[in-house]
């Protein structure tokens, strides 16, 4: 019961301080401000986390984590590679396309923050952006995304330049306060895939 109890304590931190940190961002945000958010006391936090970098880090993983659940679902949901790829993308306009901080992506809120702040979360970041990248490449390369590729098209390569086009069409949202760069990513995408 106690350790279900720490899992239970830990996640709830967790869910907390990304709400937190998707809001104020890293530097910004104290722990007496996630604790008193998360109701947790102080001894408690040390108890499952070091420092707030280690947090931080955690925060990170786990959102990653939840990420490549999301991933997986569409893997589940949609066998044709392409038709997930689409899904996949349109899901990123309609979640970021709000800008409402509850959507906002971590990637576009927090990676250029906390890369000269914290080495780890640095190191988390380029993980789990390595990490999509190399699925959505399996998808494009499946078996070479319906199609939409020509043989001559390098799946991993094209799998970054979505993805970077995709953080820069978010951080443009941002911004100027509007969809318009997600759309001209959408199509960029479409056109790429032969997506009509």
């Amino acid at each position: 019961m106690a350790k279900k109890k720490h899992e239970d304590t830990r996640e709830h931190l967790l869910a907390v301080g990304e709400s937190v940190l998707r809001g104020k961002g890293f530097t910004a945000v104290g722990l007496a401000e996630i604790l008193a958010t998360a109701e947790v006391p102080k001894g408690s936090f040390y108890h499952y986390f070091p420092s707030k970098e280690h947090f931080g880090c955690a925060v990170l993983e786990r959102y990653f984590s939840l990420y490549q659940l999301q991933m997986q679902a569409l893997e589940a949901e949609y066998d044709c590679g392409s038709e997930r790829l689409m899904h996949y993308w349109q899901g990123w306009l309609m979640s970021q396309g709000a800008c409402h901080s509850a959507n906002q992506c971590m990637v576009v809120k927090l990676s250029a923050e906390v890369a000269d702040l914290s080495e780890p979360m640095r190191e988390v970041f380029k993980q789990g952006t390595s990490d999509v990248i190399d699925r959505l490449a399996s998808w494009l390369d499946e078996p070479r995304c319906d199609g939409a590729l020509s043989p001559d098209m390098d799946a991993q390569s094209i799998a970054l330049m979505l993805y970077q086009m995709w953080l820069g069409a978010s951080l443009l949202t941002k911004i100027r306060q509007d969809s318009s760069a997600l759309d001209t990513a959408m199509q960029t995408t479409c056109h790429l895939l032969g997506v009509k």
